[in-house]
């Protein structure tokens, strides 16, 4: 039905592009972690294609909040964080939709487990009064019951059957728990806000002094970097892909202390990501979004060809850049 306008979609010619020495008043954009200036464009993405690939894919309408938005830039930090400018967030109504669709394929569901859960929850004592910010269905829940656990997401509070599962946000909740849990975790999270560093900030305030602070999220280069036009990792769902020095970076900016960031190994919830950049004819290198029919069926090919690989070979026992990054740190002990 919308085949021959996908097809046929031709982006707009990019604006020139900023001069490196001008000042990031005159062009170009900052790091969302460091505040830093860009140090290399990557590429521009049109709006208007993320749109068509938002309704055709997943049934989703992207249009709201990507309101007033031509071209996005795709943008290299300092840190080797990739970051999306302007960042636009996704909306209540996008979520609504895209929750749907995710859940009606099977995507997102009470059996979605992730590694990072397994990780962090083995750090967790009995007893401790744990924070999972962003928590989606909750999840995490059924890996850390010696706990306490609360749970913080706007946009699935209705959806998820855990009485202990809220819809504040986690600014709201600070009002009146700041410094009260022994772990902070925001698993997958910090890739969808405008401003990632004061989210952190707010999850270094939610812990107690010398309280933990989990956080996953994805990196690059990796195998979702590589799958072309790869929907996920766009605006408005994702805004940053991460490395482990902007994590640190994270950390260092709120005051945090790093006790390591590892790499997290493929999980039956992700591997499929794994078999369809295996697959896909196309690897995204130097760009990773084009409006072109080959991109667009080789993006297909190696969801169809991942698919039958997921099912046959399941979860990958190799690819040493895994499926994302988790770092963790703690509350300064003496913090106030």
């Amino acid at each position: 039905m919308h085949s021959s306008r996908f097809y046929a979609y031709v982006p707009p010619p990019a604006p020139s592009l900023p001069d490196r020495n001008m000042s990031p008043q005159a062009g170009l954009p900052l790091c969302p972690v460091t505040g830093q200036p860009a140090v290399r464009h990557v590429q521009w993405v049109s709006a208007r294609m993320l749109r068509d690939l938002w309704r055709i894919a997943f049934k989703t309408d992207a249009k709201e909040a990507l309101r007033g938005v031509d071209l996005f830039g795709l943008w290299e930090s300092p840190t080797g964080l990739y970051f999306f400018d302007p960042p636009r967030e996704g909306t209540d109504a996008f979520y609504d939709q895209l929750y749907t669709k995710l859940i009606r394929l099977g995507l997102f569901s009470n059996q979605y487990m992730r590694r990072e859960f397994a990780m962090a929850a083995l750090s967790i004592p009995a007893g401790a009064r744990v924070l999972d910010v962003g928590c989606g269905l909750a999840n995490f829940s059924l890996c850390v019951p010696q706990a306490h656990y609360t749970g913080l997401d706007p946009h699935m509070a209705g959806r998820s059957q855990s009485a202990a599962v809220c819809g504040q946000t986690l600014a709201e909740h600070l009002l009146a728990h700041a410094g009260s849990y022994d772990a902070v975790c925001a698993f997958q999270v910090l890739e969808h806000v405008k401003a990632p560093a004061d989210l952190f900030g707010e999850m270094v305030q939610a812990a107690r002094p010398g309280g933990l602070i989990f956080a996953a999220v994805p990196h690059v280069p990796s195998p979702a970097t590589r799958i072309p036009n790869y929907l996920i990792n766009a605006p408005p769902h994702h805004l940053t892909w991460w490395t482990k020095p902007a994590l640190a970076e994270l950390a260092k900016g709120a005051g945090a202390l790093v006790e390591r960031i590892e790499i997290v190994p493929w999980s039956p919830s992700d591997a499929l990501i794994y078999w369809i950049a295996r697959f896909t004819p196309i690897k995204c290198r130097a760009e990773h979004y084009r409006g072109h029919w080959a991109w667009h069926v080789s993006a297909l090919l190696g969801l169809v060809c991942g698919i039958f690989a997921n099912a046959l070979a399941g979860v990958p026992s190799r690819g040493g850049e895994g499926a994302s990054l988790l770092l963790i740190a703690r509350r300064a002990p003496d913090a106030a």
